[in-house]
């Protein structure tokens, strides 16, 4: 296929000529991919600046995206792909391989900079979600930064920076630019934008920007971050978030409100009366937010890992949603194994995203119900020509998986409106994971507003990105 770039596509191009070090913060469905395969192809075949490229990217991603986009756009097919993918025997051979592009798993970083026997001598590093080298703890970020400094070319991909809140930026910026933006630790950066908020001793739970802090910090990345939205640069149909409120019994929310009291909740299985009684524990505030967030499904895993069984009122919901989408095809996520083994024997004609040729009888319209978990399909994965109706079963807290979700179906080449439904059990954990996820979304959506506009010079000539409708 000839590659017609749109404007939007133009104007992240120019940028990554113009920047050696960036990062793309495009919405889920610009194109960032075949923008920057573009922008690799020019420095490798063109300006002979470059000789080959490492590209990091989530696993999925890794295995499919970037090496169909080489093989779907006529401009990039003598781009030689090696996929530094599976076991060790196959990830050696990959490396062994000559070629242009190596793309391997965030997994495997670690392995490939430590333990491969390869020399670090990749002229263009991409980091794909770069949003997922938000931890400077993380073994992945600490074994790049050693060598990510030596590559003459950095580019960062992603459509959420600041999933949760600017102290995500940090790491993220620092693979990029070695800490001349934000500081050269997180001490500083913090020290420098934040206030310490809710905290227990030394133990700082919480950081608040300073006044004035926000400005200064996007002030310090405009001339390192390119931002783009759906919204700005395509002609996309609508979307409506619709919140399903369901309502558990008298019996069921007094095991729930027991639960959150207490934390911990004595069972005994149904016709069971001689058997021992089991027990769900939560010992800690983020195991008593799992098991709430359970419960608030239907149903809880106990100590031993058995499921115990609470309600059905979600299922409920799913199945009058259902009736009411008259046939359309409907993707849902769920949070936890056992939401999905009584999804499936509620509606055994869906099907789960990882069944082999399940992506494409999604996509040819042959599947009316599709189940994923939105880290198994949350980047990379274009589902938007099997349907537009999505419906969250449970909600996460991450930011970033329920936006990278989303945009499986609202993303480019979508024809129709999409509708994101989500079943909230009231009065309980749903309500607050509801709340943080908006919170979280106006913070980011802050960021990237505010690094919208930038102006770059070719040739003596402006180039502007701005919003379209400006």
């Amino acid at each position: 296929m000839k590659y017609l770039p749109r404007p939007h596509q133009k104007i992240a191009d120019r940028f990554l000529q113009t920047h050696d070090h960036g990062a793309l913060f495009l919405d889920m469905g610009l194109g960032k991919t075949v923008v920057t395969l573009t922008a690799i192809h020019r420095l490798i075949y063109e300006e002979f600046a470059a000789d080959k490229a490492l590209v990091i990217a989530p696993k999925r991603v890794a295995q499919d995206t970037w090496s169909r986009e080489c093989e779907k756009w006529e401009h990039l097919h003598d781009l030689r792909i090696s996929l530094v993918l599976g076991t060790q025997k196959q990830r050696m051979e990959a490396l062994a391989t000559d070629a242009d592009v190596y793309v391997i798993n965030r997994e495997n970083v670690v392995w490939l900079l430590e333990d491969s026997g390869y020399d670090f001598d990749y002229d263009i590093v991409v980091i794909d979600e770069l949003s997922s080298f938000k931890s400077n703890k993380a073994k992945r970020w600490r074994a790049l930064r050693k060598y990510i400094g030596t590559a003459p070319y950095v580019w960062g991909l992603t459509g959420t920076p600041a999933a949760n809140g600017y102290l995500d930026l940090w790491p993220e910026v620092y693979l990029l630019d070695q800490g001349e933006r934000l500081g050269k630790t997180l001490g500083r950066y913090r020290t420098a934008y934040f206030s310490p908020g809710a905290h227990k001793g030394y133990m700082v739970y919480d950081w608040r920007l300073k006044p004035g802090a926000k400005n200064k910090i996007d002030g310090r990345l405009s001339d390192l971050c390119l931002t783009m939205s759906k919204e700005d640069w395509l002609t996309m149909p609508g979307i409506t978030y619709n919140e399903i409120p369901v309502t558990m019994g008298a019996k069921e929310r007094k095991l729930y409100e027991q639960m959150k009291r207490d934390h911990i909740l004595m069972t005994l299985e149904q016709g069971e009366e001689d058997k021992d009684v089991s027990a769900i524990v939560a010992e800690t505030a983020a195991t008593l937010s799992g098991k709430l967030l359970q419960m608030a499904n239907g149903a809880v895993y106990d100590e031993n890992k058995d499921v115990v069984h609470i309600h059905d009122a979600k299922l409920e919901a799913m199945d009058e949603l259902l009736e009411s989408t008259n046939g359309q095809t409907v993707l849902c996520f769920y949070g936890y194994k056992h939401d999905l083994s009584r999804l499936r024997e509620r509606f055994p004609y869906g099907a789960t995203i990882d069944e082999p040729g399940a992506i494409q009888r999604w996509n040819n319209g042959e599947l009316p119900l599709l189940f994923a978990h939105p880290a198994s399909a949350g980047h990379g994965l274009n589902l938007q020509e099997g349907g537009h109706i999505i419906v969250w079963f449970g909600l996460p807290w991450s930011l970033e998986l329920y936006q990278q979700a989303n945009n499986r179906l609202y993303r480019m080449g979508q024809e129709h409106p999409v509708v994101i439904h989500h079943l909230v059990a009231q009065n309980t954990l749903d309500e607050r994971v509801m709340h943080a996820l908006t919170d979280k979304a106006a913070t980011q959506k802050s960021l990237l507003d505010a690094l919208k506009d930038f102006v770059i010079t070719e040739g003596g000539q402006e180039i502007v990105n701005k919003r379209r409708s400006d």
